[in-house]
């Protein structure tokens, strides 16, 4: 079997968006480390494994600990504050909120909205903490097909589609479920598509320091559908590349090819 090309990411670029998952310096995305592979020497200057490995993870969790912006407290009080928006909203549209079919509908919408956004509740660290297990497993890992619900932040209406994630473990690999897991804390907010597939494969990639990562997503927007252009069978593609999965062009054709099959 062909052997792939190694890559080294205890430091990788990954974008110019200075907010991207809350880690960034200097106007560039940090790729920070959890803790050092099984068998990989620091390279440090004069650290040991154990000190990087102890600031990197600190440093990754205490970001990550930000992340966290709303908590269910803040839903029980804001409910009424956001039913009452919804109210004003029905008579604007010239409904009559007190007529029966519209009597529980601000706090119907207000509780839905704050599921649809439940994202914000969520920390990645939470997901994977227990689920990153060490294993000599250097082939392609792939979840395709995942279900993907999202708000579109410009029109606060759906986005919807799937998600295929690939990476090449670097001695750690994640739960199954996990990936999954991770879609569901980035879709699950005010979202435009191709912040949440970036958003996506740096977490993985700060979780595990794979060798790379691919993410493909593919959804349909109902601000394209339900007004503007209306065009009922439009499609948006968004792709982010890691690590080898963008350095390497056969890696990046399996991971493509594997995900259409």
């Amino acid at each position: 079997m062909e052997q792939r090309p190694k890559v080294k990411q205890s430091e990788k670029e990954v974008g110019s968006d200075t907010s991207l998952n809350g880690h960034c310096e200097g106007g560039r995305a940090k790729v920070a480390k959890w803790k050092d592979a099984p068998g990989e020497a620091s390279s440090s200057g004069g650290k040991t494994s154990n000190q990087t490995s102890s600031c990197s993870t600190s440093s990754v969790m205490e970001s990550w600990k930000e992340e966290r912006t709303r908590s269910v407290e803040d839903n029980e009080m804001s409910l009424p504050s956001i039913a009452a928006a919804y109210t004003t909203i029905l008579r604007g549209l010239g409904e009559d909120p007190q007529r029966q079919g519209l009597l529980k509908t601000p706090w119907r919408a207000a509780t839905a909205m704050q599921f649809f956004t439940k994202g914000y509740q969520e920390k990645i660290i939470d997901v994977l903490n227990d689920a990153i297990f060490d294993e000599d497993h250097d082939e392609m890992v792939i979840v395709k097909d995942i279900d993907m619900f999202s708000m579109c932040e410009h029109h606060l209406v759906p986005i919807f589609g799937r998600v295929h994630i690939g990476y090449l473990p670097n001695k750690r690999v994640l739960g199954l479920s996990k990936l999954a897991r991770i879609v569901e804390i980035y879709s699950r907010r005010l979202q435009v598509q191709e912040r949440l597939t970036k958003q996506i494969a740096v977490a993985i990639t700060e979780a595990l320091q794979p060798a790379g990562v691919g993410v493909v997503i593919e959804a349909t927007h109902m601000c394209m559908v339900m007004r503007g252009v209306q065009k009922m069978n439009s499609k948006t593609v968004t792709s982010t590349m890691l690590g080898v999965f963008r350095e390497d062009p056969k890696t990046r054709d399996e991971f493509l090819t594997l995900i259409r099959s």
